[in-house]
């Protein structure tokens, strides 16, 4: 096929650039300015707030807009941490996003993916993500067109073939032309839309709020409407009295702070781990990962550095090897002293450098092989089949011969067990062995079919990881289990694993041995260590941890790991591994060190826990109002509180010490469904405020109490309980707690005391102030014996299994 390979020139870039022909991406992963301020303006309860404005303004009551700071406030809050986590993801993503080697002007350049014009040529390897649909020019690829298709084979691409944009190169290199770019490729951003959320794949957390307000939302239209109606014509009340009391009771039951306080805290997280060079592409991973209770990861990249190094090289001949080497720990010599084999031995390795130079340098495997076997090439290859991770081998044609470099149990198969005592001695110290042999078939790069005649043995190590112990003895204290998924020897596996202090290492199994879905359900219970694993195996694998309740987190960097990544709970990826790996995953180490994650789960753990106890201040209010709405119209009751009070009670029992508590750190282990926990915690509240007002309004009734004494002694009692319910949720009662608590309450004495009239305070009664007493004094034991109540519930529920 004849092609242009210089590329196109500056000038013919730009042509298409104007003409629209660029391979700039139709989405992005994250939101425009013009979506987030759109997302915070235009929502169904500040809809609610226009409306009620509207009628607080036509009765005349301005007194009573009041909330409406408060609103404003929220969504410049929401707006600006959004933009300011917006510029710090963007930020972050053009450090991550790849670079593609193009050639232009007769030269090779590195831009980004999104810089590609039409018919640009660019140069395709291992671990890449092809960036537009093209067509190969020169050379031979092997693709993964898995997130297009869904399967998972590995499809060879030579020159005139088709490529697909969204597809992985899983080995190989070659140069090809971009046919189709932009929002006119084959699958338009692909690379960054598996960056963003599918619709409907949220957390726990924000499942539970997105029910709690829609369902909020639904109730809160019927009760208001019932309750003006019931005032205006069956209770006699005013117009304006009917609706003040009406806007009180939706302003109650509206949890106008809560979705915003779940989504600062979320943003701000992403800000403080984006600030640790760890790049979050998904938000719910946060939350997912705090309640991750398996951890799946890799042996290179996570628990070893990913740089390989070839410690030594044996002729398959030396069948003494086993013996020295287990002479070795007694004698501490290591030094092989058979001299007659040292010209055979430098004659095998020019023939494996002439090999391995020969191969594309395309994983890490090969780039330690060619670092070590450095020998002017003598031959030039007449065929090369780039390694691949199906098959675990490559090979080479030199001088009419086949010669392979691979995994021993595939390279020598039915032979395999000649070799075995002697490369166990070395899996058992921790290398990996790779076998170079001579191949009596045709290479075609599928499974080897004839024999293989060993030549030499190739030992590698990887270092590992700095603080690795440290990590993984962290998540072992916290009930995280550990399993090492890797596409190694067990053996080594597992001996690299006891080394890095992950427990139960020595539980190991050769996933070869598993030929049944049925024997990897059950492996997966038993083992800790999995090695040769496919990478259709290990998506079975987190699949099967999944069916079994567990929370699944993966960790991987290579592109046979992007299946097993895709169907995780949480995936992590290196930055340093292949493109393709950092794309798919949610999390991404961008410094590439697997010790930040006890920080993530922290900040996860933070999150959760924060929102939930906070969550809880909002739900009390929804419920006591929910139920005193539900009083006054079965009772034919003026609703006794008026909207600013509403406001003065949230601004300082929920609203500021919300965020304050949203904030702050917590270390604890997260137990329970979320919800579940937010209403055990609001429900003794949100029921002794309804029964000590409720209470409260029956005897002022009963006793002639003014309209106006009733409502700032209602006020007053609401505000005591709510002061209750704050310091019980801000335990333990730290200095900063108590500050803030003793803040907030003078907060509120000023407002009462010094803006009265804007909050329709007034002087109370002395038989008012007696029952007010009265029932502050019963507030603190119906709190405590509720909460007792509920927990007596919530323990039987459990011996019940509900």
């Amino acid at each position: 096929m004849c092609q242009n390979m210089s590329g196109l020139s500056t000038a013919e870039v730009e042509f298409r650039k104007k003409a629209g022909l660029s391979n700039e991406s139709v989405d992005s992963s994250t939101k425009t300015v013009a979506q987030i301020i759109r997302s915070n303006v235009v929502t169904y309860y500040n809809l609610i707030f226009l409306i009620i404005t509207i009628l607080l303004i036509v009765v005349g009551s301005f007194r009573d807009l009041t909330f409406l700071p408060i609103i404003i406030a929220n969504m410049l809050i929401g707006i600006i941490q959004e933009l300011r986590s917006k510029k710090i993801l963007d930020d972050l993503t053009i450090l991550n996003t790849p670079k593609i080697t193009v050639r232009r002007n007769g030269s090779d350049q590195e831009v980004l993916a999104d810089e590609l014009v039409q018919d640009d040529v660019i140069t395709l390897s291992a671990g890449g993500q092809i960036p537009a649909d093209a067509l190969v020019l020169s050379g031979n690829i092997t693709v993964n067109e898995a997130l297009i298709t869904g399967e998972a084979d590995e499809i060879v691409k030579k020159e005139g073939d088709s490529l697909f944009s969204g597809s992985f190169v899983i080995s190989g290199e070659c140069m090809a032309k971009l046919e189709k770019v932009g929002k006119d490729s084959y699958i338009s951003g692909l690379m960054l839309q598996a960056t963003q959320t599918k619709e409907g794949e949220q957390s726990e957390m924000i499942r539970a709020l997105n029910r709690l307000v829609q369902t909020v939302g639904v109730i809160i239209l019927p009760i208001g409407a019932i309750l003006f109606l019931q005032q205006y014509f069956f209770s006699g009340a005013t117009m304006k009295d009917s609706v003040t009391g009406m806007v009180a009771a939706i302003l109650g039951m509206i949890p106008e702070g809560l979705y915003l306080l779940a989504s600062v805290a979320m943003v701000v997280s992403v800000m403080r781990l984006g600030k640790q060079k760890v790049l979050i592409h998904d938000m719910k991973c946060i939350e997912t990962l705090a309640r991750v209770n398996v951890l799946c990861v890799d042996k290179t990249g996570t628990i070893t550095v990913p740089e390989m190094e070839v410690a030594q090289f044996i002729l398959a001949k030396d069948q003494s090897l086993a013996a020295k080497e287990k002479e070795q720990e007694a004698d501490q010599q290591s030094e092989y002293r058979n001299q007659t084999a040292e010209e055979e031995k430098n004659k095998v390795a020019r023939l494996l450098s002439d090999c391995v130079r020969a191969l594309p340098c395309d994983n890490a495997t090969m780039e330690a092989l060619q670092q070590y076997f450095t020998e002017p090439m003598e031959n030039s290859a007449e065929k090369i089949v780039p390694f691949s991770s199906a098959t675990k081998y490559s090979g080479v044609v030199l001088a009419g011969k086949a010669y392979v470099v691979g995994a021993p149990e595939f390279v020598l198969r039915q032979d395999y067990a000649a070799v075995r005592g002697t490369i166990e001695v070395f899996l058992e110290k921790g290398y990996r062995v790779l076998v170079f042999a001579e191949y009596e078939g045709n290479l075609d790069g599928k499974e080897l079919t004839e024999n293989a005649d060993p030549i030499a043995f190739i030992l590698l190590n990887n270092a590992i990881r700095e603080g690795a112990m440290d990590t993984f003895r962290y998540f072992s204290k916290r009930g995280v289990e550990v399993k090492v998924i890797s596409g190694d020897n067990p053996v080594t596996v597992s001996e690299i694993a006891k080394k890095a202090g992950i427990r139960h290492a020595e539980k190991q199994v050769d996933a070869e041995t598993l030929k049944t879905v049925d024997a990897v359900r059950k492996a997966a219970k038993k083992y800790t260590v999995f090695g040769r694993v496919t990478p259709e195996q290990k998506r079975l694998l987190v699949q099967t941890l999944k069916e079994q309740g567990k929370t699944v987190a993966m960790t991987g960097d290579g592109v046979n790991d992007i299946l097993a990544l895709k169907d995780a709970d949480c995936s992590i990826a290196m930055a340093s591994g292949s493109e393709a790996a950092s794309q798919v995953a949610q999390l991404v180490l961008l410094d590439n060190d697997f010790n930040k994650m006890p920080s993530v789960v922290m900040e996860g753990r933070r999150v959760v826990n924060n929102i939930g106890r906070t969550a809880s201040l909002y739900l009390v209010k929804n419920i006591f109002s929910m139920l005193l709405a539900v009083f006054s119209m079965l009772f034919l009751i003026d609703y006794p509180l008026e909207p600013s009070q509403v406001s003065l009670i949230s601004v300082f029992t929920i609203g500021i010490p919300s965020f304050f508590l949203a904030l702050e750190q917590n270390r604890n282990q997260i137990h329970g469904h979320f919800l579940t926990n937010v209403l055990i915690q609001a429900l003794p509240a949100g029921i002794t405020d309804f029964i000590v007002v409720s209470g409260l309004v029956i005897f002022c009734r009963e006793f002639g109490v003014e309209k106006e004494c009733v409502s700032t002694s209602c006020t007053i009692l609401i505000a005591v309980v709510g002061f209750m319910i704050l310091y019980h949720i801000a335990k333990p009662m730290t200095t900063p707690h108590a500050i803030l608590i003793a803040a907030m309450v003078i907060g509120w004495l000023f407002c009462m005391l010094f803006f009265s009239e804007l909050f329709a305070i007034t002087a109370v009664t002395g038989k008012c102030a007696m029952l007010m007493i009265v029932f502050a004094v019963i507030t603190e034991p119906v709190f405590r014996y509720l909460i007792q109540l509920v927990e007596a519930v919530q323990k039987w529920g459990r011996k019940l299994k509900f």
